[in-house]
């Protein structure tokens, strides 16, 4: 009696032993690596495919990224500010999650500033810099005459450094009826443009990035 009982209970703790390595078998072959697998191909995916230490690279993942801007396909957040006399609205693009473009406006009595920063593994690779300065120019207290001189910079970043900045800068006049096209004004090269103004301009954005709304300074 005693040794039937001894082999009752081995046989128990068998079968227990064998339910737990069966389940354990089945939690394995549930958890599907192909999640995890999605997950950095979703990742990846998102990565430039361009060189963008080069400005050929850069150019093409400009085309990129500014095409999905063009077409609206790209993700939208956006606050408004006031400082002072200064105002404006900054506006963040991203992709599946993925920051690729962020666009600063700001303008006071004088001045109005367009930058967009296009952006890969949370670098700017590129920068366009729209600058405007107006002032009066003749005409009647009736009918005044405005001269907008219009500054604009094309900003090509490697590794936190500038490898090119292109500029151009144009008048356009209101009492002139043809006005300058922009895209036939040919680029000269600044050597002097300065990566820090650039990369604390940007750092800035990032560092708001979660506002809403309307605030104050940024």
């Amino acid at each position: 009696m005693e040794t039937m009982k001894k082999l009752f209970l081995i046989s128990g703790f068998i079968a227990i032993i064998s339910c737990k390595k069966e389940n354990q078998q089945k939690t394995v072959e549930n958890s599907n690596p192909a999640d995890s697998l999605n997950i950095q191909s979703n990742v990846d995916s998102l990565r430039s495919q361009n060189d963008l230490s080069s400005i050929d690279g850069i150019k093409k993942e400009y085309d990129l990224v500014n095409s999905k801007l063009t077409t609206k396909t790209l993700d939208s957040v956006s606050f408004k500010f006031e400082c002072e006399e200064r105002s404006g609205d900054v506006v963040y693009y991203s992709e599946k999650g993925t920051l690729k473009a962020i666009k600063y406006f700001t303008a006071d009595s004088h001045f109005s500033s367009v930058e967009k920063y296009f952006i890969s593994d949370d670098q700017p690779f590129f920068v366009f810099k729209d600058e405007t300065v107006w002032s009066f120019d003749g005409g009647s207290p009736e009918k005044p005459e405005t001269k907008d001189e219009v500054t604009q910079q094309r900003i090509y970043l490697a590794n936190n450094k500038i490898i090119q900045c292109l500029e151009k800068k144009f008048t356009i006049k209101s009492s002139v009826a043809n006005k300058p096209n922009p895209e036939t004004i040919p680029n000269n090269e600044n050597k002097n443009c300065s990566a820090n103004e650039v990369l604390e301009t940007f750092e800035l954005l990032i560092k708001n990035k979660g506002k809403k709304g309307s605030i104050k300074c940024l």
